[in-house]
């Protein structure tokens, strides 16, 4: 098939390589401009264009895509069967989606309609998910809200957010392969979504990291797992971000104040959290590695009665 691919991060990676190893077509990767990054300012490529460009794949970089006309020109004359979308990152216009013949596709991580939205992997795991998985669907100009194509179920289990991402991608590819032939052929069957148990996911911010102790444990644990590795779930300790990398839930009742340190010792730092205990077993202190909180505390004394946060 005569493929566009549009994509940005590591996530839609392996769909580029596996259109790419299955021998179809590619005639242009469109991902995003190259940002500058870190202190230095460095201008770093996107992880998919990085691999377009290994693969000698013509790359397109337009800073928008709507009433972009040199873009739209160039598709229209390379005239795609299909345009693939994995993680691109920007609402594409009716233009655009109107190109190829068979359709635009979207990877989606999430089986929709639940999680529509920028943030799906890690919002289902601040949810409490049991399952995510991923969805291939007709795109249309409304946010995530196209027939469904294909799904595939994939329980979340202890994964944080950057494992479930890599199993997530992988299974994408895998998907997106087994279901071009069946949309090229003409025996797909599209099923609409029900826009009553449509949830959305909308985009992390900084701030969503902060914890907030008064919750229960399990929620806690939910966002140490969801928001690693970005924005990773934080307070505060000696005026500087604390971050928890690693935590559990205790069942030991607390009546202390949230956030305050019960104990510290080889086996954790126990904090009341919720009525109960959270016990964070890998943490980060400002501007040093992550330490299990074994080694953390070898360097560092943290007093029975201290309140986070």
């Amino acid at each position: 098939m005569k493929i566009v691919f549009m994509g940005t991060p590591a996530f839609a990676v392996p769909s580029l390589q596996a259109l790419h190893d299955a021998g179809h077509e590619i005639g242009y990767v469109i991902t995003q401009p190259d940002r500058a990054k870190g202190r230095g300012k460095k201008i770093e490529f996107m992880p998919v264009k990085a691999l377009a460009l290994d693969l000698g794949i013509p790359v397109l970089q337009p800073e928008k895509v709507k009433g972009c006309d040199a873009l739209l020109e160039k598709l229209r004359a390379y005239a795609p069967d299909v345009i693939v979308v994995v993680a691109y990152g920007m609402i594409l216009p009716a233009e655009l989606i109107s190109i190829p013949r068979l359709g635009c596709i979207n990877v989606h991580a999430s089986l929709l309609p639940r999680h529509r939205g920028a943030a799906p992997i890690q919002r289902a795991i601040l949810a409490g998910d049991r399952v995510s998985g991923v969805t291939i669907m007709y795109i249309e100009e409304a946010l995530d809200a196209g027939d469904m194509l294909a799904k595939e179920e994939v329980e979340i289990g202890e994964r944080n957010a950057a494992q479930l991402s890599e199993v997530l991608s992988q299974r994408g590819a895998a998907l997106l392969l087994k279901t071009l032939p069946h949309l090229a052929d003409g025996t797909i069957h599209p099923e609409k979504q029900n826009e009553e148990e449509a949830t959305y996911a909308p985009m992390l911010s900084k701030r969503d990291g902060l914890m907030d102790f008064s919750k229960m444990p399990e929620e806690l644990v939910h966002m140490v797992r969801g928001l690693n590795p970005w924005p990773g779930a934080y307070t505060y300790f000696e005026g500087g971000i604390f971050k928890i990398w690693e935590a559990k839930a205790c069942d030991t009742p607390c009546k202390q104040p949230p956030g305050t340190v019960v104990r510290a010792d080889e086996e954790g730092i126990f904090i009341a959290a919720g009525g109960r205990l959270l016990c964070a077993s890998v943490v980060q202190a400002p501007g040093k590695k992550r330490l299990s909180a074994k080694a953390f505390l070898l360097g560092h004394r943290i007093a029975d009665g201290t309140v986070l946060g």
